[in-house]
């Protein structure tokens, strides 16, 4: 299959898979963590709270990697999502940001609660504009039911996604996958995982 074929489609799917807020918010569970054995469609996992769990991955889930990026790749009118931190002023201070390639224009738009550490939200929306600051760049980003002022410190990880594939599910290896379905077993299934690319893991 020709890569930007496959590239396309696989962002494509994520997009799909992901592209409504209201399912982000109903399917809260998330797990992140290292890849520890593969069996075929099976992941055995550590999550970061030092649990191990089991996770079966759809038949052709699509793999998508986190590559690493920087400021100069945010303008104004790119798509990206931030994990950030409430602040007094009403801003969001930046824990991470990921840049979403065109074919996922639209992935979660909006403004959320999210799970990386207490009282952390997500945001995912256009840039608007990017200003520098004091205490680091700001990005004005604007969604369908609002906007964001967002803080960016120097040093924030900033990641972009590419298509993944199997040859890249190894123990070592960072993973993060959105609303997997747990098992009666107490195994999950999940239809797609985020996987670290090099020395780059999910900072989501």
């Amino acid at each position: 299959m020709n890569h930007k074929f496959a590239l396309a489609a696989g962002l494509v799917g994520f997009s799909l898979l992901a592209v409504a807020s209201d399912a982000w918010a109903q399917q809260p569970t998330r797990i992140r963590g290292t890849i520890e054995a593969v069996d075929g469609q099976v992941l055995t996992i550590k999550g970061r709270d030092g649990a191990t769990v089991k996770v079966k991955l759809a038949d052709n889930a699509p793999i998508r990697a986190v590559e690493k990026r920087s400021m100069a790749d945010i303008k104004a009118g790119s798509f990206v999502g931030v994990t950030g931190m409430p602040q007094p002023d009403g801003s969001q201070k930046a824990m991470e940001v990921h840049i979403f390639p065109e074919a996922m224009r639209g992935t979660g738009e909006g403004h959320r609660p999210w799970d990386l550490v207490p009282n952390s939200t997500m945001t995912n929306a256009n840039v608007e504009s990017t200003v520098d600051s004091n205490d680091g760049q700001v990005l004005m980003m604007k969604y369908k039911d609002g906007e964001k002022k967002i803080v960016v410190p120097p040093g924030t990880p900033i990641v972009t996604y590419a298509a993944g594939s199997k040859d890249e599910l190894k123990p070592g290896i960072a993973v993060f996958l959105i609303a997997p379905t747990k098992k009666d077993d107490g195994t999950y299934e999940a239809p797609n995982v985020t996987i670290g690319r090099g020395d780059v893991k999910p900072p989501m």
